[in-house]
């Protein structure tokens, strides 16, 4: 569904930019020696099914040194034991390396190990090394990203789509041009608080959502308004109480450190009765949620109410970058205002070969989507958390409680990492625990095993948003 005025405000920010000559361009370079094959779905293999170099995916090593420090919260800048000998000798398998099952990775349909990604890397880099290093608007945007960039409007169905370094920039991106259609109109001058941009952001959006927010209010271009988690009435209230004409709402689609959806049909809603510009960053949905992986929008029906939605290639994916999906004009403001766009080197053509062909195997693997909330199911019924997502969040409370389970998980061969501040707030650290196609119902039950030595699953109730619990 169109949003007319902000339809207008965007045509006249890129007419504004264009006038003066500030409108970018992006001039792809073709590097592809062969484009039309490399766009055939024949050309792409899939399988039916998990296969055992799916496990790379969820067994990793680490040293007994690393386990050691981590048990007993010694502070590591990353050092490197080396397998193998003190003096250099050929890799083993040695016993100083212990074996671990990942639980607290965000690749959900385990595709970063998949040999088609695998070779689509390895095949762009033989024939094209990394591509030309530049930001995207000097020579780094070639047809690998171009390719990219349509399979994605196409998952999302949107008009149009704009490849960033990470995830992170792309919502700075976004924040940062919502602001430039306020400092755009103003004609040079500093908007009048009339004239920004009223934002209303969830309280526990992404750091990149709340840092691009405080970049574009230290340009004077937004007010920020935050509205109480997930509250649908708090939200009316801010939008009523506000004269801005000019409003949006950014929220994450399915929280990171809660595993809960934001209120689509209330957002929706709402957007209906006030005009506002929806902005979703659907960084843990894409590829995971909605009967074509197009992500939650799709899973609650409301795609054509989100203005733009912003995700990530490093998730789902199993890849690297993010993007912006949107409209022709909100792409051609945003590759113009968008400093952490404008001022970045372009992802190199291997990752970006890797991700389109990610995307391809996500659609034809479908298995891989149900997978993953079979998965689901099977931890609501051993445990009876009531959990909605893949992101399992167990709250404990205090630090030391939190580092208390990780530590028990670590000695179990569990890597699942304790959250603490500044992440989360003060006592609400917690379990993180993500599921995905990559493990196997065995690996569940073995999981929950683990936890029910450090954790009380009677005593986890939902509060709020979050699985909570007592150690």
């Amino acid at each position: 569904m169109g949003n007319g005025h902000w339809d207008q405000w965007v045509e006249e920010a890129v007419s504004k930019l264009e006038s003066l000559k500030l409108l970018r361009s992006l001039r792809p370079i073709n590097l592809r020696k062969n484009p039309e094959n490399g766009a055939k779905l024949d050309a792409f293999e899939v399988f039916d099914g998990l296969r055992q170099w799916d496990r790379t995916a969820i067994e990793v090593d680490i040293s007994h040194s690393t386990f050691h420090d981590w048990l007993n919260e010694i502070p590591s800048c990353g050092d490197l034991e080396t397998r193998g000998s003190a003096e250099g000798d050929k890799l083993s398998e040695s016993p100083c390396f212990k074996k671990l099952l990942l639980f607290s990775g965000n690749d959900y349909l385990g595709l970063s190990s998949h040999p088609t990604v695998r070779k689509a890397a390895i095949k762009a880099a033989l024939e094209d090394g990394m591509g030309p290093r530049g930001s995207a608007l000097i020579c780094g945007y070639t047809d690998y990203h171009r390719l990219l960039e349509a399979q994605l409007s196409e998952l999302k169905k949107k008009e149009d789509c704009l490849l960033c370094p990470t995830g992170f920039a792309a919502n700075m991106a976004v924040m940062v041009s919502l602001g430039s259609i306020a400092s755009l109109a103003a004609s040079g001058r500093r908007p009048k608080k009339e004239e920004k941009v009223a934002v209303f952001s969830d309280s526990l959006n992404h750091a990149s959502i709340i840092d691009g927010l405080r970049l574009a209010e230290r340009l004077h271009s937004v007010e920020v308004f935050v509205y109480r988690h997930c509250d649908m009435s708090h939200l009316n209230e801010l939008i009523l109480n506000c004269t801005t004409p000019k409003k949006a709402v950014v929220t994450d689609s399915l929280f990171s450190m809660d595993g809960d959806f934001a209120p689509m049909a209330g957002l929706v809603k709402l957007r209906k009765k006030h005009g506002f510009l929806l902005i979703i960053d659907d960084a843990h949905g894409t590829c995971v949620c909605g009967k074509d992986g197009a992500g939650v929008a799709q899973y609650f029906k409301c795609e054509n109410d989100v203005d733009i939605c912003v995700g990530t290639l490093s998730k789902a994916v199993g890849c690297h970058g993010g993007f912006i999906a949107c409209s022709k004009k909100w792409k051609q403001l945003i590759m113009s205002r968008g400093r952490s766009f404008i001022f970045s080197t372009s992802m190199p053509v291997p990752i970006a070969a890797a991700a389109y062909a990610a995307l391809i195997v996500a659609k034809q693997e479908a298995w891989r989507r149900r997978a993953i909330w079979e998965r689901v199911d099977d931890f609501r019924n051993l445990t009876g958390i009531p959990i909605t997502s893949h992101i399992i969040s167990l709250v404990i409370g205090s630090e030391e409680k939190a580092l208390q389970a990780s530590r028990h998980m670590l000695i179990s061969g569990f890597h699942v990492t304790a959250i603490r501040p500044p992440t989360v707030p003060p006592n609400s650290c917690r379990l993180r625990v993500t599921l995905t196609a990559a493990h196997t119902k065995a690996d569940v039950v073995k999981l929950v095993a683990g936890l029910s030595h450090c954790i009380n699953f009677r005593d986890v109730v939902l509060h709020n948003s979050g699985p909570h619990s007592r150690l």
